[in-house]
C-alpha cells in the first residue's frame, strides 16, 4: 500500500537518520541513502553493513553481553534494530520482485 510513497518515506527517514548520524549513528545514513536511490533488486539483496557500521554493532553487542548498555547506547541499539527491519523488508520485496520477474 505504501509502494508509491517509498521514496518520500525513505527521504523523511533519511533526514531523521542524518540528524542522528551527527550524534554518533554513522552508517545508518549510508544505508538509507542507498535505499532511497531505488537500486535494483540484486543490489538490495547484496547489501551488507559497512565495516564502520558492523564495528559499531559488534561493539554494542559485546558491551551488552559484558556489562550492559547505557541509556544512549540502548537508544542507538534500538535505531539499529529499526534500520535492520527496514533492510529486511527491502530485501524481502527484492526477492519477490526477482521471483515474479522469473515467473512466465
Amino acid at each position: 500500500p505504501f509502494e508509491d510513497k517509498l521514496p518520500q518515506i525513505l527521504g523523511l527517514g533519511l533526514r531523521e537518520f542524518k540528524a542522528i548520524a551527527q550524534e554518533g549513528f554513522s552508517g545508518m545514513a549510508e544505508v538509507l541513502e542507498f535505499l532511497a536511490s531505488l537500486p535494483n533488486p540484486e543490489a538490495i539483496i547484496a547489501l551488507l553493513p559497512s565495516k564502520t557500521l558492523q564495528a559499531q554493532l559488534s561493539m554494542l553487542l559485546e558491551k551488552n553481553r559484558t556489562g550492559g548498555l547505557t541509556p544512549d547506547e540502548e537508544k542507538r541499539w534500538q535505531h539499529y534494530q529499526y534500520l535492520e527491519h527496514i533492510v529486511r523488508m527491502a530485501k524481502a520485496r527484492a526477492f519477490l520482485k526477482l521471483k515474479d520477474s522469473q515467473t512466465p
